[in-house]
């Protein structure tokens, strides 16, 4: 009689089967969590997405134990199993391989089994050796990135911050939460989670905003988290709405505004007195944003929530009258959130980056027809790339004469360990028509 598989075997199950899919398809590792068990979900999310960030360096790895490549079934566990021994110091060796061999005969039967037990004791056994090699390797093999980005950000960054940049990116980091404009601030809810035994501390670059919460967290049994008062949120994300400058009355577009964590933050800050539309081009996109907006009580008191294309989109669409703020959350190539977003390096290249900067390009120039005179536009994005960021920009006030640039900031990852972001204030000045 067959015995059922653990839960270390279960869970790796889940995470081979993810990594499985990602590898042939592409598709976003973060919507695939969703048909894991929650109570098995951190530990499958910690294996895929450890697995993805350190992809380039197994890869490096297995090229000395694999001769001829398996089936993809069979890569992902090796993959996942070389990283668990070699990137994942707080899973036991014997758990690592054992667990991840029985997973892929669950998965594949018995073939490759004795094959992915063999290479994965080899690696156990020759670690030392190859953790030397491994740092004797050009940075962007070590820090598993596409050489690409790594000499785009030398270029421009230099090679000590584009090696910080890329060690950043491996990070799993802690849980972000940020207060709101309505709720507690951070040392109340600091005091709220020391008094149920949760080790938080204050972010130490936004101290006054957010709170680090211990990896592995349960959010959503946080204190508080059923009331609202905090968001699931790197602190970078904050200044774009800062730079936005919304005030009780005003009438604000979200342009591209799902999940939805700025468009709670701009709700709030109305505090029940005007507008927000917040309008997006995905229809499934639209479910997660609704979600946000409900919970804080924004849904058909403050925000409406509109599917349309912000390159596209025209006056009567959103109600018919011009906006006092607009925010331009541009879809990008999220270079600067890739410690979250683990898929987006693999994602890169030039002709995916020419694409996004003729997408943003549209937006602003079509979103900017929506504003006020005097009215303010904040152009946003979380990449590191001045194409995307200071050139579009740059661009859009060459043809937009009506438009002046009144200040804009760029988070450069570690700094304050916070993500990477760009935002840029754009008013529009009746003088300068």
């Amino acid at each position: 009689m067959n015995k059922e598989p653990d839960d270390g075997v279960l869970a790796r199950i889940d995470a081979i089967n993810i990594l499985h899919r990602w590898m042939e398809t592409e598709d976003f590792p973060d919507r695939m969590m969703i048909s894991v068990p929650p109570f098995r979900r951190g530990f499958v999310m910690d294996l895929v997405y450890t697995t993805i960030r350190h992809l380039r360096a197994m890869d490096f790895v297995l090229e000395e134990f694999v001769r001829r490549p398996p089936g993809t079934t069979a890569m992902a566990a090796l993959l996942m199993g070389t990283c668990q021994l070699l990137k994942m110091q707080d899973v036991a060796e014997h758990a690592a391989i054992h667990a991840t061999v029985e997973a892929l005969r669950e998965i594949a039967g018995d073939q490759q089994v004795g094959f992915a037990n063999a290479v994965l004791r080899s690696i156990q056994r020759n670690a030392e050796k190859i953790m030397i090699s491994l740092e004797a390797a050009p940075l962007a093999v070590r820090e598993s990135h596409l050489d690409e980005q790594v000499q785009r950000w030398e270029s421009f960054y230099g090679k000590e911050r584009a090696e910080a940049i890329c060690k950043w990116d491996n990070t799993s980091g802690c849980v972000t939460v940020v207060t709101l404009p309505r709720g507690p601030g951070v040392k109340k809810l600091l005091s709220m989670f020391q008094e149920n035994d949760i080790q938080a501390t204050a972010h130490p670059g936004m101290p006054d905003r957010a709170i680090n919460i211990p990896h592995g967290s349960q959010v959503e049994k946080l204190p508080g988290f059923d009331k609202g008062y905090f968001l699931i949120q790197d602190p970078a994300t904050l200044e774009a709405v800062r730079l936005l400058d919304v005030r009780p009355g005003h009438r604000v577009l979200d342009a591209c505004a799902a999940p939805g964590g700025k468009s709670v933050q701009i709700g709030l800050l109305l505090n029940g007195r005007g507008k927000l539309v917040c309008m997006d081009c995905w229809e499934d996109r639209l479910i997660p944003l609704k979600e946000n907006l409900h919970k804080f009580n924004l849904i058909d008191t403050t925000a409406e929530v509109v599917l349309g294309d912000a390159r596209k989109i025209h006056l009567k669409h959103v109600g018919g009258k011009l906006f006092d703020r607009i925010l331009v959350d541009a879809p990008c190539s999220n270079t600067g959130v890739q410690r979250r977003r683990v898929d987006a390096k693999w994602r890169f290249s030039a002709d995916r980056l020419k694409t996004l900067a003729e997408t943003q390009s549209d937006i602003l120039r079509n979103v900017s027809r929506l504003l006020a005179d005097n009215g303010k536009l904040v152009y946003s994005t979380c990449s590191l790339e001045k194409e995307e960021n200071e050139d579009i920009v740059q661009d859009f006030l060459k043809t937009h004469r009506q438009f002046v640039l009144r200040d804009s900031t760029a988070l450069v990852p570690p700094d304050g360990e916070m993500d990477g972001a760009y935002a840029a204030v754009l008013q529009k000045s009746i003088e300068r028509r």
